[in-house]
């Protein structure tokens, strides 16, 4: 079956691609299509290509024809992706990081992720929210609910962890008989 999308490249775009793949500081898709992009010049089969770059057949073809139809830049670069679109506003997420630092409801010891989800979804701050996307929201700020302090202000004074470490190297022998203190801690409370 003929091919209907044939790669010829030009000196220019060959010692380009050649330069790029030498140099290595382009991410691996484009390496990999300026790989197939030379390979196809080449005149080696879609079936060939895919195997030797250990990818898909449809990418081969894919990539031979945004090169034929939208230029050499193009078939390099890859075609912005959708993603989900955004489920709270800014305004929504303020909200529920507000609500999550509130007071339980009566009878609550704290917020779980449905009664946070309800809430929302009664107050008409959104229609589809679900327990997932209020987790994601509030896992990306520093509010911790199981904290008493729940992320606004830093703690004061020190942290208790030196105390509790022992140190090795003060002991004289290598097994442990009793809690050994170092000058690196402070001293035992009597």
């Amino acid at each position: 079956m003929a091919k209907k999308y044939i790669v010829t490249l030009t000196e220019e775009e060959r010692a380009f691609l050649q330069d790029m793949i030498h140099q290595g500081t382009c991410g691996v898709r484009k390496i990999n299509r300026a790989h197939l992009l030379l390979l196809a010049d080449e005149g080696e089969s879609d079936e060939a290509i895919a195997e030797g770059l250990h990818t898909s057949l449809a990418t081969v073809q894919r990539t031979r024809q945004r090169f034929v139809e939208e230029g050499f830049n193009q078939a390099l670069t890859e075609h912005r992706r959708r993603g989900a679109s955004v489920k709270l506003t800014g305004r929504q997420e303020a909200f529920l990081i507000a609500l999550a630092c509130s007071d339980p409801p009566t009878g609550r010891t704290r917020w779980t992720m449905e009664l946070l989800t309800d809430r929302l979804i009664a107050l008409r701050m959104g229609e589809s929210i679900a327990d997932e996307t209020v987790r994601l929201r509030l896992k990306k700020t520093r509010s911790n609910r199981g904290n008493a302090n729940s992320g606004i202000f830093r703690r004061e004074g020190r942290s208790l962890s030196g105390a509790w470490k022992m140190c090795l190297i003060c002991t004289n022998r290598s097994i442990i008989r009793s809690f050994p203190w170092c000058v690196l801690m402070r001293p035992p409370i009597s």
